[in-house]
């Protein structure tokens, strides 16, 4: 079950409107009834269901339900575009008739609608309501413990059919209209507290992005969120953008973050994944979790160790779930020692920023991967495992000290961490440092975050700092980043400039996380559009919860 939009239709007063709706289908067709908890509806689905397939971004699989309050003054119709439409022009009504002829969209254009007659409407306005939402019983594809299964969508154990919870949805508009604002209020409060007005129309814009990308799974007993990459590629539940994702879930409910590493843990600590490194996804065709058994996936290796190991303990340090962490132990172990063998000196590899392409000594793929050590040490520090704790922290201390020396540029007037060790002509977006923020591991020296507040402010370009000196374009989900762990003229900076960027782009399709710094448009390289990774708008609110110190003295 997807997100259901709603339609509240307002009509002024003075006027005698009859409001209507109409909706085109696609190679599928429609069945209207008027028994869902005094909710009429329109049914449509295609008539050979592709069950786990899309389609341009869209589902197979599944039933669309339209939906209105029901009553006598409401009609409805479903057939031709010309012949629905032409009734409601030339009679004000519907025939309440339906059309039950399969066909594909472009073969008499199918067309379902509902007309209201609200009748004489006087001083005070009026309003009705519609509601547009795809229903699935079967929700996802996943190769757990047990092997290959089906995963049905979650509201299926609250509801006995998709009809009913339509109905609910429905009645319900109201409930939800009061928890959407009290949502938006404290999103808005705590988002001008943080970062003032600019900071807040990014987080406003970005929360329903973000969410949109998840799909509610399972039982209740043990739920699973999957999430879709949308438009980089169709890959599920891909670690390195549930990372940028992962502020948004830290700032409203830690525990959405582990409902989507489980059903990565899972997977792999069943054997699937053949390498000692984490899986970069569970499957290249959303909804298809299906692993890489044979190894063929993307490989970041140290992008995605970093990641699981850093996700894992953000979410345990604001649950207090030390429990989750023992459990997971020996995988994170595993992913540890990797990153003990290949953290300091990055071999040649993509990043998260794959477009990019792959680069050897990446400085701050390298952070990724030290901070990743460190927050293994701690994990071990409140799992009983003190030794280890000892360990990695000496480990991780000592590596950080050598990476000051190898990818930080200090013969220049302004210091700045470089693409990679030893390219003093260049630089980069130093967004891993985040991860010690959060985590309160105080890892990296304070000089570090001073010189990177302090070096921003002269690469800025119209619309941002770009990316790295390879190209001109950027991330903003990065930049946010960066702007959390910045002095605060360089946070109101990255914001100004983001918000200006927001107000004036060129770029005409839903919320975009990559753009040129200079014309404010799509780069040549990708066109990313309403990708999830939006959530990293969050980054200043999830450091509310930060600790101060995320250093605990061993079990």
């Amino acid at each position: 079950m997807y997100p259901r939009p709603f339609r509240p239709v307002y009509v002024p007063g003075a006027e005698a409107p009859r409001p209507t709706n109409f909706i085109q289908g696609r190679d599928s067709w429609t069945l209207a009834k008027r028994d869902a908890g005094r909710v009429a509806y329109h049914e449509v689905f295609r008539q050979q269901q592709l069950t786990f397939s899309e389609s341009n971004m869209q589902a197979d699989w599944g039933c669309w339900y339209y939906a209105t309050e029901d009553s006598a003054n409401l009609t409805h119709q479903s057939g031709a575009d010309v012949d629905v439409r032409g009734a409601f022009l030339s009679n004000g009504v519907l025939a309440n008739t339906e059309d039950t002829d399969y066909r594909a969209i472009n073969d008499a254009f199918p067309t379902f609608g509902f007309a209201i007659n609200l009748g004489l409407v006087g001083s005070c306005a009026v309003d009705t309501l519609f509601q547009l939402s795809l229903n699935q019983e079967e929700c996802v594809q996943f190769e757990g413990a047990n092997g290959n299964q089906t995963v049905p969508c979650l509201w299926t154990s609250y509801f006995d059919s998709s009809t009913a919870v339509v109905g609910y949805f429905y009645n319900d508009y109201k409930d939800g209209e009061t928890i959407a604002d009290a949502f938006d209020q404290k999103v808005a409060n705590d988002s001008k507290a943080a970062g003032g007005d600019d900071y807040t129309s990014l987080t406003s814009l970005a929360a329903r992005q973000a969410f949109g990308s998840l799909v509610f799974t399972n039982t209740p007993d043990a739920p699973y969120v999957f999430l879709k990459e949308i438009s980089s590629d169709g890959n599920i539940q891909t670690v390195d953008v549930i990372f940028p994702f992962h502020p948004i879930a830290i700032y409203l409910n830690p525990t959405l973050l582990r409902y989507m590493l489980d059903p990565l843990f899972i997977n792999q600590e069943a054997g699937y994944w053949p390498y000692m490194f984490s899986i970069h996804d569970l499957g290249s065709s959303f909804p298809n979790a299906t692993g890489h058994n044979d190894g063929n996936d993307e490989m970041q290796p140290l992008e995605e160790c970093g990641d699981m190991i850093i996700m894992t303990l953000a979410y345990a340090q604001r649950t207090n779930d030390n429990a989750y962490l023992s459990q997971h132990y020996k995988i994170l172990k595993q992913w540890n020692e990797y990153l003990v063998q290949e953290a300091l000196i990055p071999a040649n590899q993509i990043s998260t920023d794959d477009f990019a392409g792959a680069l050897a000594n990446q400085t701050n793929l390298a952070l990724k991967g030290i901070i990743g050590i460190e927050a293994f040490a701690q994990i071990a520090n409140r799992t009983g495992h003190a030794a280890d704790g000892a360990n990695y922290t000496q480990i991780a201390h000592d590596y950080i000290s050598q990476w000051e020396t190898y990818g930080i540029n200090n013969v220049t007037t302004t210091p700045h961490a470089e693409l990679s060790y030893g390219n003093a002509s260049s630089y980069v977006l130093l967004y891993n440092l985040y991860a010690d923020a959060e985590l309160g591991l105080q890892l990296v020296p304070q000089s570090v975050y001073d010189m990177q507040s302090a070096f921003y402010p002269t690469v800025f370009n119209k619309y941002g700092v770009p990316l790295d000196t390879r190209h001109t374009y950027t991330k903003n989900d990065w930049e946010l980043f960066c702007a959390a762990v910045a002095s605060s003229s360089t946070k109101a900076q990255f914001i100004s400039t983001i918000a200006k960027w927001l107000g004036e782009t060129p770029t005409n399709f839903a919320f975009t996380d990559l753009y040129d710094t200079i014309t404010g448009d799509y780069p040549n390289s990708a066109i990313f559009i309403a990708r999830p990774v939006v959530g990293g708008m969050y980054s200043l609110l999830a450091l509310n919860s930060a600790p101060s110190s995320g250093y605990v003295t061993p079990n």
